[in-house]
């Protein structure tokens, strides 16, 4: 029996992202296009008045990087129209660990105190202090609330940290 037209769809997972996480793609995707694409167009053109381009070495370039940004753009549009993008300070989730909650915790046995944003996999910079939801850390704190003791696998062993203070800004 054939399977119906409509299941060889595919569909895109939401994809959860901070605004300022938006903002970033939206602001990459106005360069690739109004800056990035023309220069590679000019620099083809450039290549091509040079003459043969079976041995055009700028031409094989200027191409190579044409697809490469011909392919971000596809990826940064497939991500902004899939994107579901939450404002951290408009979230009200009763001292809970969510989605762009900015978590403070203790190491137990360095006693260090940490300090991260919970964001989508494209924003996370360990050095800014944003980790992804798809993180071992970020997956153990949600949910929690300060008060809560996790234990996170990491690659040295199993950490415990203390939640000192969950904030939504």
């Amino acid at each position: 029996m054939p399977l119906p037209a409509d299941s060889f769809q595919t569909t895109m997972a939401r994809i959860p992202m901070t605004v300022a996480g938006a903002e970033r793609l939206k602001i990459e995707l106005h360069r690739l296009k109004t800056v990035e694409r023309p220069a590679v167009i000019q620099a083809i053109a450039e290549a091509r008045s040079h003459g043969d381009l079976s041995e055009n070495a700028d031409y094989d370039a200027a191409k190579e990087r044409q697809g490469f940004i011909e392919g971000r753009i596809s990826e940064v549009e497939a991500k902004l129209a899939n994107a579901q993008v939450i404002d951290p300070s408009t979230i009200d989730a009763d001292g809970r660990v969510v989605f762009g909650a900015t978590v403070e915790l203790e190491d137990h046995e360095s006693g260090d105190h940490v300090t991260y944003q919970i964001v989508g996999d494209d924003e996370a910079d360990l050095k800014h202090g944003k980790i992804s939801v798809s993180s071992p850390i970020a997956r153990a704190l949600i949910g929690k609330e300060p008060g809560d003791t996790v234990d996170v696998q990491a690659p040295a062993g199993i950490r415990h940290y203390d939640i000192l203070d969950v904030r939504y800004a």
